[in-house]
């Protein structure tokens, strides 16, 4: 299945209300290379008053409904729309990251048909997957961990605790 025609249409509500996510789980690893599979997009967002207006709209731009699934015990907000095969949800918190802030600074942009996505850093997937502790996520880590190497190795890196490289304002886009 291509995924990139459901992503291209969630990027295109996103960005016409002006709704800032990252791109985390699974679909993100993917996006770095990872042999993984997922049948849903996890983002992480900043939980305002005005980005829950925000995403009501995105909502309705994908006529889809937000429901609150794990209420009270979880703040995942999931956003779905059945017929189109769309399902997304959308939190403020995610174990392993402190804030949206930190994660936001070390995701890299991608662009999927026209569109900017902002993918969690393949580490940030690593360390939310180790906390969160959850067999699901346990299973991946060891692919995650192997990818992880790969890109090391290519990019000339060596050790195991290698930092990406700092973005600047000229940094290149991808395209996928």
């Amino acid at each position: 299945m291509n995924a990139i025609p459901i992503l291209a249409m969630v990027l295109e509500s996103l960005a016409a209300e002006r709704l800032e996510a990252v791109l985390i789980g699974n679909a993100a690893a993917a996006i770095h290379g990872a042999p993984v599979t997922t049948l849903d997009f996890d983002f992480m967002f900043r939980e305002t008053a005005t980005t829950l207006r925000k995403l009501k709209a995105v909502a309705r731009r994908l006529d889809a409904v937000i429901m609150r699934p794990y209420y009270p015990v979880s703040k995942l907000y999931r956003v779905t729309n059945d017929a189109a095969g769309i399902q997304l949800d959308f939190m403020p918190v995610i174990h392993g990251v402190r804030s949206f802030e930190s994660l936001r600074s070390r995701a890299s942009e991608v662009e999927v048909a026209g569109r900017r996505l902002l993918v969690a850093s393949l580490d940030d997937i690593i360390k939310s997957k180790q906390a969160a502790g959850r067999d699901r996520d346990l299973a991946v880590l060891d692919v995650l961990k192997q990818t992880q190497g790969q890109q090391q190795t290519a990019a000339g890196k060596s050790d195991d605790k290698a930092k990406p490289p700092k973005k600047d304002a000229g940094a290149k886009r991808r395209k996928i």
